[in-house]
């Protein structure tokens, strides 16, 4: 067989691999932007699970079968991300068994939202899959309820907030679809009714496992558990030992360049190390009086940042910029309260133009002024410009759109992104703008201002991954968890109180962003190295050149 026939055949039974397993898991099909299984959601019983492994176990299977020695590097590579998804899959199904324990994944919110939010389709084509959705939420809540045993209790609490916000969104959120295409509601109206009740019978469920005292589960993995889960979710060759290493020493490197630039700002000579905490301290309280923020503001101000930093990653010849459209929107309220923006691109598989969402929130409307207030003093009119830089340009909007264009032999590498490659570029950018004197085109003052909120969310990436490997392997209680974060991190104390239930309702997650940074500068460095005469350009668009992989399979795609 020919290298061509073995890529071809390999990239056919990708494609088979592929469509398997989104038949099995149709709300990530639609947010991939594959929309054949639009009407349905995942089938969470006994009988689907064990067909959903069924297919893994098919697929791994088939996989072990190809010669990867026969597909070039680009076909590899893609092999190798494809059997290593399908093993996280399988582990996910058979070793954390979150369906178990985990209230949070029978949520059907996500599977309406995303039929809600874009205009893929004319919308009575999204209300009749939209239907077939809602029509499956009683049977799958009481599926859920038999498969759920012993939960974590603050998983329960988020849950039932959670659900609530569902209610509000089946009500609210279909109601205004319906007013675009009235001759539907005979079709969606009796299954919205059937799945309001079954969703408020839910949350009193689950309001019940509260007050019944009978969520008594810890949320930790545990030492062995988290390691493989590690290993799973971040396709990382790195150790908890190893990650916890690493971090706490970077974390005494980014508290000594914060003093520095602290100490820039206020105009004073750096202290000793002892006596730096307070000094940043008063310079990131400076930063934030400076810059005021409120509900009636983030959005405008997000839109300038965006402006700016658009215009300084043209003038400096940083990457290029794709021209793809960009709306930047108010956040829906179930998604607001927990950070001020967030990147919605359409799906990888998407073939109708949508734009990319660059989404803004305004606080919860149950917010008192004293949590409003803590809120914009973290992200304040300078953070914002960071935070744009992050989830915008040059972080996840310009990356995600060269990863639409990006070389890759099978529909893998868009299918199956890698969390530390997408995260980890965006927080290489935010080190790349500093470092080439972003000031949003107020002068030295503000790039001080800029910097100093930069490398506070250095701090705030390097403890999370530190409250990561403590919390679920090495028993850190919260006194603990708090006093890193509001002490060594300088966050305000909402910003910490929800980090350290974030970091309670999820494993690796908050691992993310440090890996994947510290893997992306690697790559860089080492592709700067290989190239000397490249322009940052040139770096930077070969870097973005093969999608979205895991870094270690970067490294292989760019020969460094």
């Amino acid at each position: 067989m020919t290298i061509d026939d073995a890529e071809a055949t390999f990239a056919a039974l990708a494609d088979h691999i592929i469509d398997g397993l989104l038949a099995r898991d149709p709300v990530t099909a639609t947010s991939l932007g594959d929309h054949r299984f639009d009407d349905r959601l995942p089938d969470l019983s006994e009988d689907g699970l064990s067909e959903t492994l069924h297919t893994i176990d098919q697929a791994l299977s088939a996989v072990d079968q190809v010669d990867d020695l026969a597909l070039d590097v680009s076909a590899a590579v893609d092999l190798e991300i494809l059997r290593a998804r399908l093993a996280a899959e399988q582990f996910a199904l058979e070793t954390l068994v979150e369906h178990t324990w985990n209230p949070l994944v029978a949520n059907p919110g996500t599977a309406l939202h995303l039929l809600l939010s874009r205009d893929f389709a004319p919308v009575e084509e999204r209300l009749a899959s939209l239907a077939g959705r809602l029509a499956g939420i009683p049977e799958a809540l009481e599926t859920s309820r038999l498969l759920l045993r012993d939960m974590p209790r603050v998983h329960v609490e988020t849950a039932v907030g959670q659900f609530r916000g569902t209610l509000g969104m089946v009500r609210a959120e279909v109601d205004a679809a319906l007013v675009s295409a009235p001759g539907m509601r005979r079709v969606v109206e009796p299954v919205q009714a059937e799945a309001l009740g079954a969703l408020e019978a839910h949350v009193g469920w689950l309001q019940d496992r509260l007050e019944s005292d009978l969520a008594t589960r810890d949320p930790r993995l545990g030492a062995e558990k988290y390691a493989a889960t590690l290993w799973s979710t971040l396709d990382a060759q790195v150790t908890p030992d190893e990650l916890l290493h690493r971090a706490e020493t970077d974390l005494v490197r980014i508290e000594g360049e914060i003093a520095r630039v602290a100490a820039d700002y206020l105009g004073e000579p750096v202290p000793p190390p002892d006596d730096a905490a307070v000094l940043v301290r008063r310079a990131l309280d400076a930063v934030a009086a400076d810059g005021h923020v409120n509900n009636d503001t983030v959005l405008p101000m997000c839109r300038s940042a965006f402006e700016a930093t658009t215009a300084f990653v043209r003038r400096h010849d940083l990457v290029t910029i794709h021209d793809d459209p960009v709306e930047i929107v108010v956040m829906p309220e179930i998604h607001r309260g927990v950070a001020v923006a967030y990147c919605d691109p359409p799906g990888p598989l998407e073939t109708a133009m949508l734009p990319t969402f660059f989404a803004i929130s305004p606080t919860p409307a149950e917010w008192d002024d004293g949590r409003i207030t803590s809120f914009f003093r973290e992200y304040n009119a300078h953070m914002l410009h960071n935070l744009t830089v992050h989830e915008a340009m040059p972080g996840h909007v310009l990356q995600l759109a060269h990863a639409k264009r990006g070389v890759k032999a099978t529909r893998v590498r868009s299918a199956f992104w890698s969390g530390p490659f997408v995260e980890g570029w965006a927080v290489y950018a935010e080190q790349l703008m500093v470092e080439r004197g972003y000031d949003a085109g107020l002068g030295p003052r503000e790039a001080l201002a800029i910097h100093l909120q930069q490398l506070k969310m250095q701090l705030r990436m390097t403890i999370n991954a530190i409250l990561d490997v403590r919390v679920h392997s090495r028993g850190m209680t919260e006194v603990e968890g708090m006093r890193l974060m509001q002490g060594r991190g300088h966050q305000e104390e909402g910003e910490a109180v929800g980090k350290w239930r974030r970091a309670l309702l999820s494993s690796t997650q908050l691992s993310t962003y440090y890996v994947g940074y510290v893997a992306v500068m690697e790559i860089v460095a080492d592709l700067r190295a290989a190239h000397p005469t490249w322009t940052d350009r040139q770096v930077h668009d070969a870097v973005l050149s093969h999608g979205s992989p895991p870094p270690r399979h970067l490294r292989t795609l760019l020969a460094i």
